[in-house]
């Protein structure tokens, strides 16, 4: 997913290869500047905003945006007496976060005792996601984590012949499917509902939350649990899967050409990453009303 994360070139399961004589070392970390403008929203109000933001891309966790001090609300940071030391980048000072509102401790974080190669985060503030009422990029609400360039999702239409087998018994046939290529995964292969038999996909309660495409949700096939997914109102840069259906090549016999999908590396899909969880009540959590924007003043 992205830079850093499930296969992509930084993530720790790397599917590709560096073509160097020596050796790149076991962790790489990489920040750049975001060039949109974001804001947090806290307590119904916009806690920081910048159009100076940096995310970092740590290895084998989501992109993190920092903010300069300078673009936080004054006085809405507290320094806490909890000190952490981040393994690249030294001694981390967390902060409590309070509005007239609430409060919440270790909401916040600045990386205090920097190397001079990492000189780029001295200054800046990173804010715990799930802490606060949500990230924007302009005024459209970012979900998930902070979104990553280096993400992308390509949707092929293909001729190719698409057979879902179980147990010897050809569910689905087509030469229509969708696939979809997405960064860090092995290709996704989409089956229109047309060419699904009713009654074949029985609906289960599990959802999950896929930051670039939206909610996701299941179907056991055939009897077999959760062979199915789908995106029933997809995300509207991935709007063609809609009324489409991918099932699991390691629960079911997909065939491209005859020829027997097997899952590879990147095929099984990481529900979420060490540092937070995702989950559906983030998507449908009521959106704040939009704020005065914040004063500029440092914390």
């Amino acid at each position: 997913m992205g830079l850093a994360w499930q296969q992509g070139p930084l993530a720790p399961g790397a599917v590709g290869t560096f073509l160097t004589p020596e050796p790149l070392p076991a962790r790489l970390l990489y920040a750049e500047p975001l060039r949109r403008r974001m804001h947090v929203m806290f307590g119904g109000q916009t806690l920081a905003e910048s159009d100076d933001v940096v995310v970092l891309h740590e290895s084998g966790r989501y992109p993190v945006a920092y903010f300069p001090k300078a673009s936080i609300r004054l006085g809405w940071l507290a320094v806490t007496d909890k000190r952490t030391t981040h393994q690249d980048l030294g001694e981390t000072t967390w902060f409590e976060v309070r509005s007239e509102e609430r409060t919440v401790p270790r909401a916040a974080w600045e990386h205090t005792a920097l190397p001079p190669c990492a000189r780029v985060l001295e200054g800046r503030v990173a804010f715990a996601w799930r802490a606060m009422d949500g990230f924007y990029e302009e005024v459209e609400r970012i979900v998930g984590h902070a979104a990553d360039a280096y993400h992308r999702i390509d949707i092929r239409q293909s001729a190719r012949h698409v057979e879902i087998i179980s147990g010897g018994a050809q569910l689905v046939t087509t030469d229509r499917a969708l696939v979809l290529y997405e960064s860090g995964f092995a290709p996704r292969w989409y089956v229109s509902r047309q060419d699904i038999d009713d009654g074949l996909l029985v609906a289960v309660e599990r959802e999950t939350f896929c930051p670039y495409k939206g909610i996701c949700n299941y179907y056991d096939v055939n009897g077999v649990g959760q062979a199915g997914w789908a995106y029933l109102q997809p995300y509207r840069e991935v709007d063609r899967i809609d009324g489409y259906v991918s099932f699991e090549p390691d629960k079911l016999e997909v065939s491209i050409d005859g020829e027997r999908l097997e899952p590879e590396p990147g095929q099984q899909v990481v529900a979420h990453g060490p540092d937070r969880r995702l989950t559906t009540d983030e998507v449908r959590a009521e959106e704040p009303s939009e704020p005065a924007r914040a004063s500029g003043a440092s914390a």
